[in-house]
């Protein structure tokens, strides 16, 4: 690649509508590119990419997706034109020869406005359904990857290509004693690791707690609980809690046996290239789209994964289904063994080459 490039990325609102861009971007520091970052104000995204050294951020105005009634639904449109304008002025003003967008409200106006300015954009995505944000973007975009092969059958013939999961390489270098020394566990046990997504789940964390003791007997816990969701009245030892992990995570999973998560597609791919036995409790329709479900769906048929869906949950349910998972565990892991992560991250290197403006 030269060195003369520009390349602009967007994508928020979750940590899954980062993460992709997060393990792309050091290919492109490490060669050299000029690098920009089209988020949102106040979104995951800004908080991950502006301590990032290298790479500019720039923010704009931006909709939302709500399942409820609300005044702001009717002021999403012209949220979503304001960052058109918004994104049109930046992309003239840096010239990118490419943008890759990983999706969320955000990204739509950024795709549209490429489109208007005649930059390819090339769409990732991780779910399999695309999501709305996505769909709305796909007939401005040059190239839509797909992370589940099944995604294809949802995607136009003529941009479609599925590429499969795209793994941040600085998962596989964690350390388990780092892990251990950074939560103040000390591994006598196996460790379970909870996640509830980047805005963690009230209900898991519920359900955890009100059986934290029994859970206890059977595990160390790590607990990555949300924003303002840390329970300090809980002091358990073997018990640590945290709001959310960024730079330390790497060596979280390599401390981890079994892990209790929501089902978004990149944590669950990263869950299964390091071969970590899982239970999912996807977002239920209620609170989503059903992508989660779907997701979840899949690795349980394919042995990946156990499933406990949202309206199941209680406090014993969920300590049973772990247990359950305890001793399932060697047999998900021969299913996982089948799964190779592959050269994923280059190939949609090699297309961001393939599409790029010269």
């Amino acid at each position: 690649m030269k060195n003369d490039k520009r390349i602009l990325f967007t994508g928020g609102g979750t940590a899954g509508h980062v993460i992709v861009n997060l393990a792309l971007i050091p290919v492109y520091q490490q060669a050299g590119w000029e690098i920009d970052y089209i988020g949102s104000y106040e979104g995951i995204e800004r908080d991950l990419i502006e301590p990032l050294g290298g790479v500019t951020y720039h923010p704009i105005s931006t909709g939302k997706l709500r399942r409820y009634m609300s005044i702001e639904n009717f002021k999403d449109p012209f949220k979503v034109l304001k960052g058109t304008m918004q994104a049109y002025r930046i992309i003239g003003n840096r010239k990118p020869s490419v943008i890759f967008s990983k999706g969320g409200f955000v990204s739509v106006p950024v795709v549209i406005a490429a489109k208007l300015r005649g930059v390819p954009a090339v769409i990732h995505e991780s779910d399999y359904t695309p999501g709305l944000a996505n769909k709305l973007s796909i007939p401005f975009a040059k190239k839509v990857l797909a992370t589940f092969e099944e995604t294809l059958e949802f995607l136009p013939e003529q941009k479609r290509e599925y590429v499969g999961a795209v793994i941040r390489e600085e998962l596989f270098t964690g350390e388990r004693d780092k892990g251990l020394k950074f939560t103040g566990l000390k591994g006598e046990k196996p460790v379970l690791l909870i996640m509830g997504g980047s805005g963690g789940s009230e209900m898991i964390n519920e359900a955890v707690r009100t059986n934290i003791q029994k859970l206890l007997q059977q595990f160390e816990i790590i607990h990555i609980c949300g924003q303002g969701k840390v329970d300090t009245s809980l002091n358990s030892l073997g018990y640590a809690q945290f709001e959310y992990v960024h730079g330390e995570l790497k060596d979280i999973f390599a401390a981890t046996d079994f892990v209790l998560s929501r089902a978004g597609s990149n944590a669950i791919f990263e869950f299964l290239a390091l071969r970590i036995p899982m239970l999912l409790v996807p977002l239920s329709l209620e609170a989503s789209r059903g992508d989660q479900i779907v997701n979840a769906r899949s690795f349980k048929e394919k042995g990946f994964a156990r499933v406990l869906q949202e309206a199941e949950v209680t406090a014993d349910k969920l300590t049973e289904e772990l247990l359950q998972l305890v001793k399932t565990a060697p047999v998900i892991q021969d299913k996982m063994k089948q799964f190779e992560p592959g050269a994923t991250r280059e190939r949609v290197i090699e297309i961001i080459k393939e599409v790029e403006k010269k």
